[in-house]
């Protein structure tokens, strides 16, 4: 049993995390601004003697007596992390700091969640951990795509400069429950545009492509590489399986029963055209594989923004 904070813990993947981490056993202390995260999340847990909730901005100091570190807090969507960009770098930069000294002083070993967005419109496919990225560093994106290096790169000099022991998981589009019905991400866009018979909007000609990953799968990755000994990363977490936004659009209008049109509108700037992970260093160090199909994993998705929607 290990003492485990969570940092955007209430968040999407956050609670997911939260969720299979007190199914282990532990015990898990859950830290959130509730910018994005929802304490409906991790409501379930309220009475659980092994789970607390801190209403707390990882910007601002804070020390905590804990064994383990998942740094997950960052807006992960356009929509979110573009609303305040200053404060999404913030979040990447004095947050990690934050956590990192924490980690220092009390021994901890520290998870980061990076992104795929590190790789920016990536010139190499699929992308392999040695790729360094092709990112835009005055792009609107930027916030994000550069706040998420810049993490890795703190994360590497704490390593080497103050023995902190870290590791670092660069994730890829993930879905399922949870996701927030305003996330902005494409996924959760399809769904509630086709649960509410509104056009599927689709930016460009819908053949850029993305890797989805379903939740659990992404959640039993990052707790393996935790687990993992003398391998810190960093590790692409994703299902390497890749679709266009178009066939995404026809499983979605197929599962849900819409009749939904499509509605082509022009591509966002900086928006990658290809995105697919070789998880190969994943299969060998952690043992890990995505087991979740998209056309599996879509139907509870489905099922809970349709639960959320009868409810608003």
């Amino acid at each position: 049993m290990k003492r485990i904070l969570v940092t955007g813990g209430a968040g999407f993947i956050g609670s997911h995390l939260v969720d299979a981490l007190l199914e282990k056993g532990h015990e898990v202390l859950c830290l959130d601004n509730f910018f994005t995260g929802s304490k409906s999340n991790v409501a379930r847990h309220l009475g659980n003697p092994l789970f607390e909730v801190v209403r707390h901005d990882v910007v601002e100091p804070i020390l905590l007596e804990v064994d383990q570190i998942y740094n997950l807090a960052c807006p992960a969507s356009p929509v979110h992390y573009q609303y305040n960009p200053v404060k999404t770098v913030k979040t990447n930069v004095m947050g990690t700091l934050n956590m990192l000294g924490m980690a220092k002083r009390v021994g901890a070993r520290i998870l980061q969640a990076s992104t795929s967005e590190v790789y920016g419109d990536p010139e190499v496919h699929p992308q392999t951990e040695e790729y360094w990225g092709n990112v835009n560093p005055i792009g609107i994106r930027s916030c994000y795509d550069e706040g998420k290096r810049l993490a890795e790169t703190l994360m590497m000099d704490y390593h080497r400069s103050n023995g902190v022991d870290v590791r670092i998981v660069r994730i890829f589009n993930t879905y399922g429950p949870r996701m927030a019905v305003n996330d902005g991400r494409v996924v959760s866009n399809f769904a509630v545009q086709a649960i509410k018979g509104q056009p599927i909007t689709i930016y460009g000609d819908g053949t850029q492509t993305r890797s989805f990953c379903y939740v659990d799968d992404l959640v039993a990755g990052m707790i393996a590489m935790m687990e993992a000994e003398e391998f810190i990363g960093p590790v692409n977490l994703g299902n390497p399986s890749e679709f266009t936004m178009l066939e995404l659009a026809e499983k979605v209008i197929k599962l849900s029963g819409s009749s939904s049109p499509l509605e082509f509108r022009p591509l966002p700037p900086d928006d990658p055209t290809q995105r697919q992970p070789n998880i190969s260093l994943a299969q060998q160090k952690l043992g890990w594989s995505p087991t979740v199909e998209l056309e599996q994993g879509l139907k509870p998705t489905l099922k809970y923004f349709r639960s959320v929607l009868q409810e608003d």
